[in-house]
């Protein structure tokens, strides 16, 4: 990974996430700061974020700590775990999402999150 770094922070924490070098990763730089209030599926995070980008490299299937862009709700995911359609014990997104980069260090404190809780991406 070669992109730029950004901060999400939580009302208990802050995650270091260090992007890739792809258009989508390089259009939510650029948007950020945004503030927003997350929704919890299984054990992945997400919300809608101020960018519209295609599909791009996109995959279903990640790693645990891998964020990634979600075209159909044109949202920011942070997967930290199994989702309800994952097959296995790899995190899977509901339909294909765009590698946007991953968390640098541990993502267990994502697991005390609830649906509303209020986050907020800057640059690094």
């Amino acid at each position: 990974m070669t992109g730029n770094r950004i901060v999400m922070k939580t009302p208990e924490n802050e995650f270091l996430i260090e992007l890739n070098d792809s258009a989508t990763a390089d259009a939510l730089y650029l948007a950020l700061p945004i503030e927003e209030y997350i929704n919890v599926w299984g054990e992945e995070i997400y919300f809608e974020v101020p960018v519209d980008m295609r599909l791009e490299d996109g995959r279903k299937v990640l790693e645990v700590g891998e964020v990634a862009y979600w075209p159909q709700g044109k949202a920011f995911c942070v997967f930290f775990g199994r989702t309800p359609v994952s097959k296995g014990p790899k995190p899977e997104a509901y339909s294909p999402v765009s590698p946007l980069g991953k968390v640098v260090g541990e993502v267990e404190a994502l697991k005390g999150l609830g649906d509303r809780t209020r986050v907020r991406l800057e640059q690094a």
